[in-house]
Parts: C-alpha cells; sequence; structure tokens
C-alpha cells in the first residue's frame, strides 16, 4: 500500500513567487536618494561643457567675422571716398560738396552720443543686366535665380540708416550686416588715441572742433571703425529704438577694429 506523502512548507521561511518578483523590482529600482545625486553629477557636467565650449563657440564665430574684416573695411573705405546722388531721406543738409566732406560727416555722425546716424556694411545679391541706380549701384535681385556670378553678383556696400536704398538692399542680402561706430583718432602724448565721439578735433594746440570739413584744418581725418554684428536683419528693427539702445551701448564688444583714415 503506498501511502502519498505531502511535505508542508512554513510559509515565514518559503518565499512566494509574488515576494520574489516584488524583491527584484525593489532591486531594480533607484531609491530617491540616488537619482538626486545623479542629476547633480549630470548638472556638474553640463555646467563644465557650457563653461568649455561657449567661449570656444564664440571664438570660431569671431574668427570667421575676422576673416571678412579685409572686405568690409574696403567697402567702408571705398564708400567714403565715393561721392554719389543723394538717395538719404532727409538729405544732408547741405548737401555733401565732395567725397572727404560725406567722410566727414559720416565719421562725426556716425557715432554722436545722441541721434547719430549709423552706417550699415553688408552685401547683397544685385542684378548686373539691370539700370543702374540713380546713386551708380546695381539694383538688388531678390528672387535666387540663375547662376551666381552670371546672373547675379554678391555686392559689396555701405550705407546709412537714412538711405532709401537700404531697405531694398536687405531684401537680397547675402551674409550678415554690421554696422560701424566711427571715432576720430587723435594725438595724445604723442601716441594716437581714441577722441570724443561725435566730434572732429583739429590738431592745433589748444584742440578746437571742427564744425565742417571746410573748418577741418587738415589733410587728413585718421580714425578707428567698430564693427558690430547686427542680431536681426530687417529695416524695421534697424529703426527700432531696441537697435538704439544696442547701439548707444557702451558694453558691446565689436566684432573687430581697424584704424583708417581719410584724405582730402
Amino acid at each position: 500500500m503506498v501511502h502519498n506523502l505531502s511535505i508542508s512548507e512554513d510559509p515565514m521561511k518559503t518565499p512566494s513567487l509574488s515576494s520574489n518578483l516584488s524583491k527584484r523590482r525593489l532591486r531594480a529600482a533607484f531609491t530617491l536618494t540616488e537619482t538626486v545625486i545623479a542629476i547633480g553629477v549630470l548638472a556638474v557636467i553640463l555646467t563644465g561643457f557650457i563653461a568649455v565650449f561657449t567661449p570656444a563657440a564664440q571664438g570660431i564665430r569671431r574668427s570667421i567675422s575676422s576673416e571678412q574684416a579685409d572686405r568690409l573695411t574696403t567697402t567702408l573705405e571705398n564708400e567714403l571716398a565715393t561721392l554719389r546722388a543723394n538717395s538719404e531721406t532727409p538729405p544732408p543738409v547741405p548737401a555733401f560738396a565732395n567725397s572727404f566732406d560725406k567722410a566727414f560727416k559720416w565719421i562725426q555722425e556716425g557715432n554722436k552720443p545722441t541721434n547719430a546716424i549709423p552706417i550699415f556694411v553688408y552685401q547683397y545679391r544685385s542684378d548686373p543686366t539691370a539700370t543702374p541706380r540713380t546713386d551708380g549701384t546695381p539694383p538688388p535681385k531678390v528672387a535666387i535665380t540663375g547662376e551666381p556670378g552670371k546672373d547675379y553678383i554678391v555686392q559689396s556696400m555701405a550705407r546709412r540708416i537714412t538711405d532709401t536704398e537700404l531697405e531694398k538692399d536687405l531684401k537680397a542680402l547675402e551674409g550678415s550686416v554690421f554696422y560701424v561706430k566711427p571715432t576720430q583718432l587723435i594725438f595724445v602724448g604723442g601716441e594716437l588715441k581714441s577722441g570724443t565721439a561725435g566730434k572732429i578735433m583739429n590738431a592745433d594746440t589748444p584742440a578746437t572742433e571742427a564744425a565742417n570739413a571746410t573748418a577741418y584744418k587738415e589733410a587728413v581725418i585718421a580714425f578707428t571703425a567698430e564693427f558690430h554684428n547686427v542680431p536681426t536683419k530687417s529695416i524695421a528693427y534697424l529703426k527700432s529704438t531696441t537697435f538704439t539702445t544696442r547701439f548707444n551701448s557702451t558694453t558691446n564688444k565689436p566684432i573687430f577694429t581697424r584704424n583708417l583714415a581719410v584724405r582730402r
């Protein structure tokens, strides 16, 4: 006679299947303390990453902009030496008598503490087959069609905010827009140093301010030109109080600076 023997197990000593699964889940999860520590470590890593790579990225942007320095500087120099048919509103009063008179006013008015007339340097797509505008510049080509260099060319230009052609050029903009803050260089202690923004001084002793190009006694105006990048390229922004505040700020550092001179 065979007897079936059953072995009873003490439930307190042998865990059930559900109990084993629960313990596995607990072991696989993170505690609140571990989570907080992990977030703290990640925050430290990200902070270090930003601290290291943000200046590097800014340096790259600055070096890229510096590669354009020669072109931008040449564009400004050429424009200061070129007398064009007036396209400013309101027109300069009196009108520019010659290119030196134009350069004098652009330098004097381009960085006044109040009511400055900002100068912008940029590139735009132009139509080489169209009739030149009254100021002698090729008209902009808004739509990008055809082959570059054949159906349209990239034209470098410098204009003031009062120039009515500026808004038209911005519609065919190529690349960035820069604004220029010019300041006369004067001799102080045998060295050329920045003078007073918005003023052109004669070199006599004591130095006297020249009201216009005719009253200026020298043959050359030496000046420093600060080139600043414009974050937004719309004409509405360039004419806004937001840009005026940015322009008048003394804390904004230029992308690059060049010492230049204009001659009669």
